[in-house]
């Protein structure tokens, strides 16, 4: 058995949520003080278990769909953006938005755009059926073709192989996208690149702090629900980098303690979506099984911080009425 003085948690710096996530969130929150429940919210306002019950809890709906929407009530559009059709869904209902699309994903929305003006064909390097990349495609549908990784690009067909360019949801794993524009590359050599990073800083971020502590760890768990594209990202990347075993949980009660067997390091982090207090249950859980050593691991310094929706700020900004 190991004793006790061995046994130590690295716990990575940056984790948890990036600065998208946590503009998401608060707008939501301000919604809700401001004009009161319901407030309604188009998808997960960010995917993770815990933040969507805590809002339920206070009175956010969320809906599929924008139709679910009662007429002339306030919806949030989730921070993986939406396409220009339910703009258009929700001007017809008469709704009230606030769009809480981060402004990385945006940025990816606005490059769709410029690159179908030029009439260029635009891979989208990315997963079938997230809703970020669902929103990006609709930015310019006749354009786009997505690429779920190195294995799709065999398949890619284009209208001219000199006018070709590439854009990427922005949770993904950097070394398999790289890998993938590598492959696209050598298919399409003037293949045109986003005129910045599409993968956000927090997924590259979270991803360099976690290869970091798996060379250390033989065991990584990492804190985040089954459906967020870079918590699932950061197992994988544990598992490449040399963890031995790595899993995902939204909370330490769903830690296996058969997981902790033979093992002196665990490695802890977490997703962008989700918040500190459910990595602080982890780190506790494992100290109430001898893990009481914790040291944190910065790989990367992190500041970024994004402005309100800009529907909130003008709220916040006016005169209370008497």
């Amino acid at each position: 058995m190991t004793s006790t003085s061995e046994r130590r948690v690295l716990l990575a710096k940056p984790r948890g949520y990036c600065a998208g996530v946590d503009r998401a969130v608060e707008a939501v929150e301000i919604a809700l003080e401001k004009y009161g429940a319901p407030i309604y919210v188009r998808k997960q306002i960010v995917h993770n278990v815990h933040v969507v019950k805590t809002l339920e809890e206070r009175g956010a709906i969320f809906v599929d769909e924008t139709e679910e929407v009662p007429e002339g009530a306030i919806v949030v559009f989730s921070a993986h953006g939406v396409a220009p059709v339910v703009h258009e869904e929700a001007r017809g209902l008469n709704l009230r938005t606030i769009d809480a699309t981060c402004p990385l994903v945006t940025k990816v929305h606005k490059e769709a755009v410029r690159f179908a003006a030029d009439d260029y064909d635009i891979l989208l390097i990315g997963h079938e059926g997230h809703e970020e990349v669902i929103g990006t495609t609709g930015e310019a549908p006749d354009h786009i073709h997505l690429v779920d990784g190195p294995g799709d690009v065999a398949g890619v067909q284009v209208r001219d192989p000199d006018k070709v360019a590439w854009l990427s949801q922005t949770t993904l794993s950097v070394d398999e996208t790289l890998a993938t524009v590598a492959a696209l590359r050598e298919r399409f050599p003037n293949l045109m690149d986003p005129p910045s990073d599409d993968i956000c800083y927090a997924t590259q971020n979270r991803q360099t702090a976690v290869k970091e502590i798996a060379a250390q760890a033989q065991l990584v768990i990492v804190v985040g629900s089954t459906n967020s594209s870079n918590s699932v990202r950061l197992v994988e990347v544990a598992l490449e980098y040399g963890a031995d075993a790595s899993y995902l949980v939204d909370y330490a009660e769903q830690i296996d303690p058969a997981w902790l067997e033979g093992v002196t390091t665990v490695g802890v982090t977490s997703g962008a979506s989700v918040p500190e207090v459910l990595v602080r249950g982890v780190v506790s859980w494992l100290a109430e099984r001898g893990y009481t050593r914790v040291d944190e691991v910065e790989s990367v310094p992190e500041s970024m911080r994004f402005a309100l929706p800009h529907e909130l700020r003008k709220d916040l900004r006016a005169p209370a009425v008497p």
